[in-house]
């Protein structure tokens, strides 16, 4: 089962990091190109939305209604009623999208009043604003529909297709800043054409495969029907347990609306940095194991329900763990190594890396959430995440509130990081409380041996870095010389510690 299960985690890994690495190119042209300023600041605030209500709706809330749904046909029901079940999701799904997206482009000054209301103070920053949000807002149509696909896909056990598709954002993302920037009056509204552009191009790119696992939609109103009932009443309350990480950034983007410019981008940047392991391991183990827990609560076996939440919780932390390290010690060597280019200047570089440390410092709880919250979906309870979402986000407010005045956009970082772990405490004290999630023997010494492994790894990269000052100084290719040596290396070390202490990744691969 677990090596299964790893085999499935290893090709949605895979096909992330091609994500992820075609994503900091995207970054890298931005920051050259465009810099961390006014324009910058207003065109991530307008992907920011859609991109925000499509991870709350379409791959949170939709996502975790659906695929136990999904999963309970496919044990119980027959192809017909599958079939009925995809065709009636996606008409009633489509049409309220379609209502939804009309009513963002009409009241776009609203919503930048709502979610960046600092941007009022300088009128040209909130025109530009507005003017990219109307072309972006229809990304919320294509990509919910493209992650109803995937929620399809996935539970076929087609993980790879889903996967990728996010490899054709980013490709359509450069193409727009390369070609299509330079032709527009502003040239930064070509970034916010190219995401419209690569909504559709997503989109597209799954319907083959619908129709080669013969479960291509043909859209249904079906807001009655008994499926589409089931995922709704699922969805409605798991909108805001799902997405409390999303919820907590988009309240850092409208307090940021009123620091200074580049603090939004600065933001965006160390964001970037954090959601390359959580995309690539942490996603991809919840993008795997609902299916599977879905499916093993639909046949009653409690103990593989157990143990599956056991060995995703052990490859979250053996990932994790390094990973906030990592990016801890060389927070700002990464930054400078990727962005430093053109319009993104030494200062910058700076600003980005003191919430990227901040951040960091997060990602074993965002990975943990990831985890432990499919835990909940899979039994079809969404309720009791929304409380557990509810009190870290009225936790995360009061620590912005404290911590912006002293560490600015820093602080906002910092408080998202401190209510994740308060977030994922709240699911896995419940799912043990209810006798759900049983752990297997040996956690008190895997937790001293990892803590010993990455003792090691924090003190070769605190030896291997050097004065940050040489960094920002160094030419690109010296400083991209160097930091690959210390991933190299880091890697090397970690994985010879985790070796020397007794830990056996095998033993992980077959539980």
């Amino acid at each position: 089962m677990s090596k299964a299960l790893f085999k499935s985690t290893g090709v949605v890994s895979a096909m992330t990091s091609l994500s992820r690495i075609t994503g900091f190119i995207r970054d890298m042209i931005y920051a050259q190109l465009f810099g961390a300023g006014a324009g910058t600041d207003a065109f991530f605030v307008a992907f920011r939305i859609p991109n925000f209500l499509r991870r709350l709706f379409a791959e949170g809330a939709f996502s975790q209604a659906f695929v136990p749904v999904f999963s309970e046909y496919q044990t119980q029901r027959s192809q017909e009623a599958l079939q009925e079940l995809v065709d009636q999701v996606t008409g009633t799904l489509g049409a309220i999208l379609l209502v939804i997206t009309a009513i963002g482009i009409l009241t776009a000054p609203l919503l930048i009043l709502v979610f960046a209301p600092g941007f009022t103070a300088d009128a040209s920053k909130c025109e530009l604003t507005v003017e990219m949000l109307r072309i972006t807002f229809p990304y919320l149509l294509f990509i919910s529909l493209t992650a109803l696909a995937g929620g399809i896909l996935n539970s076929c056990g087609k993980f790879a297709i889903p996967a990728v598709t996010p490899v054709l954002l980013n490709l359509t993302m450069i193409a727009a800043a390369l070609w299509l920037a330079p032709l527009m009056q502003q040239p930064v509204v070509g970034l916010a054409w190219g995401v419209f552009i690569a909504g559709i191009v997503q989109l597209s790119f799954q319907i083959p495969f619908l129709r080669q696992v013969k479960l291509l939609p043909r859209p249904r109103w079906g807001w009655a029907s008994q499926g589409v009932q089931q995922v709704l009443k699922l969805m409605l309350p798991a909108v805001f347990g799902s997405s409390v990480a999303q919820v907590n950034l988009l309240i850092d983007t409208l307090l940021a609306s009123f620091l200074v410019s580049g603090s939004v981008s600065w933001l965006y940047y160390s964001d970037r940095l954090v959601e390359f392991p959580l995309g690539i391991f942490g996603v991809a183990l919840g993008t795997v194991i609902l299916p599977r827990l879905s499916r093993q609560h639909a046949s009653a076996q409690t103990d593989q329900f157990s143990n599956t939440l056991d060995w995703a919780l052990r490859w979250a932390l053996l990932i994790g763990a390094p990973a906030t390290v990592a990016l801890i010690l060389l927070a700002g060597p990464m930054l400078s190594t990727l962005f430093q280019y053109g319009q993104f200047n030494t200062h910058d570089v700076e600003m980005a890396a003191r919430s990227l440390m901040a951040f960091a410092l997060g990602l074993v709880a965002f990975m943990l959430i990831k985890v432990l919250a499919p835990g909940f979906y899979a039994r079809q309870d969404t309720r009791s995440p929304v409380k557990y979402g509810v009190i870290a986000m009225v936790a995360n407010t009061a620590m912005v509130l404290m911590l912006i005045w002293p560490l600015a956009h820093a602080g906002l970082a910092l408080a998202t990081s401190l209510s994740a772990f308060l977030n994922a405490g709240l699911l896995f004290f419940n799912l043990r409380r209810r006798d759900i999630y049983q752990p297997r023997p040996g956690w008190s010494q895997f937790l001293l041996q990892l803590a010993v492994a990455n003792l090691a790894l924090g003190l070769v990269l605190g030896w291997g870095t050097g004065d940050f000052e040489d960094w920002i100084h160094a030419s690109a290719s010296a400083r991209l010389w160097h930091l690959t040596m210390l991933v190299v290396a880091g890697s090397g070390t970690y994985l010879l510690a985790i070796l020397a202490v007794g830990i056996r990744p095998k033993h992980l691969l077959h539980g």
